[in-house]
């Protein structure tokens, strides 16, 4: 296979498609696969702007010095016009207001009067007449394309609104805002905060049209207008100037009470890190027995002379004791309860270190093997004196 073959067919390998016959691009509109409307170029002497258009600020004159002289070098995009006859069908009275142009401008007028800025004769143009096939939709092409700039300003587009809303309501009165919000893909609510702003002061929106005063803030004033009607313009910005100064108010309280929050929950974190309760002294304790209630406890009996003393063992004392560190040391205060002789029928105080375990624990760190086993007979000689005879 060749490489041109792989490739494509563009224009670098000689094989350049031919145009449609006017036979062939005939049956191609009427299937819809192109459009019924192409590039042209038309002379600017012959086209006139729509008196419809809502949008008044084109930039200062040095703006469409530069755009014009952009233009002059390349028109990225074409404007759009429709010929002369097919507007005067929608808007007759329009005839003396364009002049006896050819074309009627409906979008690219910032185009148009930058290239008539720098002397620029001719633009590039796509001739729609389907655009004007009724008043609705003129207007609404006409303001779908205003409304994508990002230089549109609120009232500009308030008033293209306002004409939609017009020319829908000549069909009838009945849903015309309905009919106009789903023309440009809006809620019904939208549209009717939109001619709200058209009830403000010319002053009032002038300041929105310009910028100083932001969309939400109109809004606000047109609360204030619907509830007292009289307002003037100096009245309504005062009224914001409190409403503002009410807001900071407000936020200047909600601080203070989250830093006063944060400043108690880091006063009160000490106390709950503090250390446990302390222990009471030992002869306050009572040890509550099988045969009845709480009774003080009898004092524990000094340890018997003949029992082998506990002597720490130099070898273990040296090293680290793992098996402390390891496991929960005794409570320092021994605990004393009575239980019942596993053999017998009588009960007997038993001194309790923290569970058999841990004894074990604490006299294998502190015993030899010799100490425990005499222990171990000694324990066995003493519990067998104490066996009740048979």
């Amino acid at each position: 296979m060749k490489a041109a073959d792989r490739l494509g067919t563009g224009s670098s390998f000689g094989n350049v498609p031919r145009g449609r016959s006017a036979r062939g691009r005939a049956k191609a509109i009427t299937q819809g696969d192109i459009p019924a409307y192409e590039l042209v170029r038309l002379e600017l002497n012959d086209v006139s702007p729509t008196p419809l258009n809502p949008r008044r600020n084109f930039g200062t004159t040095e703006e469409l010095t530069r755009f014009g002289e952009e233009l002059r070098g390349a028109q990225l995009a074409a404007c759009v016009a429709v010929t002369r006859d097919v507007y005067l069908d929608l808007w007759p009275d329009h005839a003396e207001r364009i002049g006896d142009v050819k074309h009627v401008l409906v979008n690219g007028e910032r185009r148009y009067r930058s290239a008539c800025q720098v002397g620029l004769e001719t633009l590039d143009f796509v001739v729609r007449d389907d655009l004007a096939a009724s008043r609705e939709t003129f207007i609404n092409h006409l303001l779908k394309e205003n409304l994508d700039r990002a230089d549109f300003d609120i009232i500009e587009r308030a008033r293209g609104i306002n004409e939609l809303v017009a020319v829908c309501a000549e069909e009838s009165e009945r849903g015309a805002r309905t009919r106009a919000a789903e023309h440009l893909g809006k809620d019904r609510s939208w549209i009717t905060h939109q001619l709200s702003l058209l009830e403000l002061p010319e002053e009032i929106q002038v300041m929105l049209s310009s910028g100083d005063l932001p969309e939400r803030d109109g809004r606000l004033l047109v609360r204030q207008l619907k509830d007292n009607p009289g307002l003037s313009a100096a009245d309504l910005l005062q009224v914001l100037k409190q409403e503002k100064a009410a807001r900071s108010a407000d936020r200047d309280a909600e601080r203070a009470l989250l830093a006063d929050a944060r400043a108690r929950e880091n006063a009160a974190e000490p106390q709950k890190s503090g250390g446990p309760a302390a222990v009471g002294p030992p002869d306050t304790r009572t040890a509550e027995t099988e045969s009845g209630p709480s009774a003080p406890v009898p004092p524990v009996e000094a340890p018997d002379a003949s029992l082998p003393q506990a002597v720490p063992d130099p070898v273990r004392s040296s090293g680290s004791r793992k098996k402390e560190d390891a496991k929960p040391q005794p409570s320092a205060v021994p605990v004393q309860n009575t239980e019942r002789h596993p053999t017998g029928t009588t009960s007997r105080p038993v001194i309790e270190i923290g569970g058999v375990e841990q004894v074990a624990d604490a006299l294998a760190d502190h015993l030899t093997l010799e100490d425990l086993t005499a222990l171990t007979a000694l324990l066995l000689d003493r519990l067998a004196s104490t066996q009740p005879q048979a």
